[in-house]
């Protein structure tokens, strides 16, 4: 074979292995473009596409007027697509990028308007499409900027991107911020209502698609959601906002003066069991006193002496005793034991059982139990157990501490020294609301009931749920025993340790002081004194609607719970009684001084001054009615009647009385002065058109 041939045919044998490569690279473009087209174009939009979850808007939180107490409020994120439609032509942004960025510079004032203009020029030329323009902007703030040049020019032409965020705020900020709770995705337990009622709240979240462009930014594919989220559902609450103000700052006014470490208030309602208000405070480092920790529901520790009243109720109810029962006070020696129970006011004596209460002696009621229930020690804590105090009050919002009620079967029982302690308080833990809850029943007439924080919850305006107060015992004790539990502890307020300082003459008050020796941390009692001061109760006393409780921790400036708790507590009182005006009591005595008269009574809106009289639970007499009415006892009254189509008198209302009797006529008003009505423009009486003007001098 010559050379010739030689050649060729090798050029031929590369020939024909390149034709049939290529022609095998042919049929495998075929068969992935084709065969397999549909598993790699999934493939390839699962890697540059996805859906993203969009989280609705969570629920209001209402306070029990309808105030907010927890709202979401939406908050947008600002993007720019360069390569928009109404701005795909170079002329037409460049020249209106240089408007946009002196809207924005002036709006704003973080940049200049050169700087603006640079930054969306440099955005321009990498052929952005999700320049962030601005975080965190309002709602209001967005209705400005979308009148911007280029973002007015419409949805899509313009190129402004919006991403909707939802920011929760507190409008009240501090208020009740710990019952309200907060939710943290960090935070596995949950926290307050907004933890318990997550479900609800949280509503249902929407997807929406996102495209994967240069740099990893991840961008909306479209304006709006693929699937739209459903918003949160509104959780109407128990508190008042008022109340809420009032025993907080009662509150953080007692932590204060008595330079203590952390303290708690709760204001329930007696029948429904609806708590009003919690407040929790703990001193900071620099002094501040803020919320961090829920004692109210938490707070787990000795009650000290407001736990006798537990003690002397199942005394009375199992008839070891009567409130007329003679005991001494000052001092006891427990059997058996090296411990002696000694009362710190240092009375010495014998009285009645109901004075010995009224009195707080812890030798008194030590006594009594030990001696009436040592050889029976189970006949004592069935009672607790009876009265559930050994159980959680399962409340709405998690948290809720175990309470701990000893009985004779526990190994840490000692069976000469655990009963006389326990019966004026110690070797047990029970939280605030624990104890104000057996409070509120003897208040409720024996009826023990659950506190609840949550009225309703509510979807659109509608109801979707309702919740009542749990009912833990339909009667705690007999009528008899109850009855002379009310008595005393209405007695303490009235003779006893709450005298001088809770009493208050103007509408009564029961309750019970207590004053505890606690533990300090892990160094127990033998460290530094603790104390903490609690006065627990309800009022009014005849017909109670409210019960209260202020419990302060580690007080410097003394720990008689009288001195350190009962100012807050009769703060909180006075106010809570001043403006319910729901509380019916009976009108107290009027004196009148010398030649006092009662005040007398101008003309004006006759419906709205019987209101008053109402709410004043004053007499309105109608001297209309009777020419010769007696007005020694009460408010003389007397009614104006206008002939149709006259000009009614006047002279001498009040601004507001007079706008509103001529107003009714029909005339317009016109006023010169302050003070009341002087003269009036038209004599009473005449005759003149309606819509006629009036001119009204005031002095």
């Amino acid at each position: 074979m010559n050379i010739r041939t030689n050649i060729l045919m090798r050029v031929y044998l590369a020939f024909g292995l390149i034709v049939i490569f290529a022609a095998a690279v042919l049929l495998q473009m075929g068969h992935v473009q084709i065969g397999q087209g549909k598993k790699w174009r999934a493939m390839a939009d699962s890697l540059s596409t996805r859906y993203v979850n969009v989280d609705a808007a969570r629920g209001n939180i209402f306070a029990i007027d309808g105030s907010l107490l927890a709202t979401s409020v939406p908050e947008y994120e600002l993007h720019m697509d360069m390569l928009a439609g109404g701005i795909a032509d170079d002329k037409v942004f460049y020249e209106k990028v240089d408007s946009l960025s002196q809207k924005l510079s002036q709006f704003y004032g973080d940049k200049s308007a050169g700087e603006y203009s640079r930054i969306l020029r440099e955005a321009r030329k990498d052929s952005s499409r999700y320049q962030l323009v601005r975080r965190k902007v309002t709602y209001q703030e967005l209705k400005q900027i979308r009148k911007f040049p280029i973002f007015n020019m419409g949805k899509y032409k313009g190129g402004l991107i919006i991403v909707q965020k939802n920011k929760r705020i507190l409008p009240y900020r501090t208020l009740a911020s710990r019952t309200i709770g907060y939710k943290n995705e960090n935070v596995k337990n949950p926290v307050g209502l907004e933890g318990a009622y997550a479900d609800y709240i949280n509503g249902q979240g929407g997807k929406r698609l996102m495209q994967r462009i240069a740099g990893g930014i991840w961008k909306p594919v479209n304006q709006e959601e693929e699937l739209a989220p459903k918003d949160g559902a509104d959780i109407m609450s128990t508190i008042d906002v008022n109340f809420q103000d009032v025993v907080q700052s009662a509150l953080k006014k007692a932590l204060i003066t008595s330079m203590a470490e952390h303290g708690t208030a709760i204001l329930m309602e007696v029948n429904t069991g609806e708590v009003r208000a919690v407040a929790n405070y703990t001193r900071t480092k620099d002094g501040d006193f803020t919320e961090q920790f829920n004692y109210a529901i938490a707070g787990n520790q000795d009650p000290g002496s407001t736990f006798k009243v537990a003690s002397y109720m199942a005394l009375l109810e199992d008839k070891k005793v009567d409130t007329t029962t003679q005991v001494n006070i000052g001092y006891y020696a427990v059997p058996h034991t090296t411990k002696t129970v000694k009362d710190s006011h240092g009375i010495v004596g014998r009285v009645s059982v109901k004075k010995a209460f009224e009195e707080s002696s812890n030798a008194a009621i030590s006594y009594l139990v030990n001696s009436s229930y040592h050889n029976n020690q189970e006949q004592f804590t069935d009672h607790l157990m009876d009265w559930h105090l050994n159980e959680k009050l399962q409340l709405q919002i998690p948290g809720e501490a175990q309470p701990v009620v000893k009985t004779p079967k526990n190994t840490s029982w000692n069976k000469y020294l655990t009963l006389p302690q326990m019966a004026y308080g110690y070797e047990m833990q029970l939280t605030p609301l624990k104890m104000l809850s057996f409070y509120n029943a003897i208040a409720n007439n024996g009826r023990y009931i659950s506190p609840i924080f949550v009225r309703e919850i509510r979807r659109m305006g509608n109801p979707v749920e309702h919740f009542e107060a749990r009912v833990i015992n339909d009667k705690i004790c007999s009528d008899g025993t109850l009855k002379k539990m009310q008595e005393m502890l209405r007695g303490v307020v009235s003779e006893g340790t709450g005298k001088n300082i809770i009493n208050n003459p103007m509408y009564e008050i029961s309750g019970k002081t207590g004053t505890a020796q606690v533990a300090d941390g892990r160094n127990g009692y033998k460290a530094r004194r603790q104390y903490q001061a609690s006065f627990c109760g309800y009022f009014p006393s005849n017909k109670p609607k409210y019960s209260l409780i202020v419990v302060i921790n580690d007080p410097k400036n003394g720990y008689y719970a009288a001195q350190v708790s009962g100012p807050a507590f009769r703060e909180i009182a006075d106010k809570v009684y001043a403006s319910d005006f729901g509380i019916k009591q009976a009108a107290p005595a009027q004196h009148l001084v010398g030649n006092t008269q009662p005040p007398k009574i101008k003309e004006g809106n006759f419906k709205a001054i019987k209101q008053v009289y109402s709410k004043l639970g004053m007499r309105a007499q109608y001297a209309s009615a009777s020419p010769t009415a007696d007005t020694s006892n009460g408010i003389a009254y007397q009614e104006i009647s206008y002939k149709k189509g006259s000009v009614p008198n006047v002279t001498g209302m009040g601004l507001s009385d007079a706008l509103y009797v001529l107003g009714n006529a029909g005339y317009k008003v016109g006023v010169r002065g302050s003070g009341v009505v002087k003269n009036q423009s038209v004599t009473g009486g005449s005759l003149i058109p309606k819509g006629s003007k009036i001119t009204l001098e005031l002095q």
